[in-house]
């Protein structure tokens, strides 16, 4: 099992809060794909330390330490799936699972010479924002998720989530990538599952794969 530290929920946590900067434990849970229990012992560390603040039954926010921190930890992510993705030509969906394993003993010196070397990337291989050394981010994408794209219109692929190794390699397998031109040509009202044209292709895919996979309309498209 793998063991997972204060830095994987300190992520979790931003990436995956509300509006208002909060997050239940028990999406984190479920993000994670571990036990309540093991959330709410982490989470009272977390708290001891200062990264969060934690409210019984109204959920976790992070800290202004906790923030910075975790700024910093997505940047070392996304910089460190660029680098294997570009300069190591590893598969798209294959770089995430990989950089878990590489992360937590990449260096803040390691990965600023890797920013350089990469001329400052602004999206990772998932189309997620890079921050830069100042914690500040890229302007964000416009985009809607697929399962709400309008039938019969063209839209490029810009961002897929990509905290689930088996979804990643499932959007891989039917063809998807970034730029991936798709166009939704029916949905069932029972289910709200599509059938989805991928360059060409005809796939059916269900509606929770579709809800997170981010499109543009091709006539919105940011350059």
């Amino acid at each position: 099992m793998k063991n997972i530290s204060q830095e994987d929920y300190i992520s979790i946590i931003y990436k995956h809060r509300d509006g208002g900067g909060v997050i239940k434990s028990n999406t984190i849970a479920e993000r994670m794909n571990i036990s309540n229990a093991a959330v709410t012992d982490m989470v009272r560390k977390l708290s001891r330390d200062g990264l969060i603040n934690y409210t019984r039954y109204k959920g976790v926010s992070l800290t202004g330490s906790g923030e910075t921190k975790a700024i910093n930890l997505i940047r070392r992510h996304r910089i460190l799936e660029s680098f294997l993705y570009k300069i190591v030509k590893m598969p798209w969906e294959k770089v995430h699972e990989e950089v878990e394993n590489l992360e937590h003993g990449a260096s803040d010196d390691l990965v600023n010479r890797l920013e350089v070397m990469l001329e400052y990337p602004e999206y990772d291989p998932h189309g997620d924002p890079i921050p830069d050394k100042k914690g500040k981010m890229p302007k964000a994408r416009s985009a809607v998720r697929l399962d709400l794209l309008p039938t019969e219109k063209s839209a490029i692929v810009v961002r897929v989530n990509d905290y689930d190794h088996e979804f990643l390699r499932y959007v891989a397998s039917v063809g998807i990538t970034m730029s991936s031109e798709v166009k939704v040509k029916s949905q069932l009202n029972f289910d709200k599952s599509i059938v989805l044209t991928v360059d060409g292709n005809d796939i059916n895919m269900s509606q929770k794969m579709a809800s997170n996979i981010f499109v543009q309309e091709k006539k919105n498209r940011i350059k």
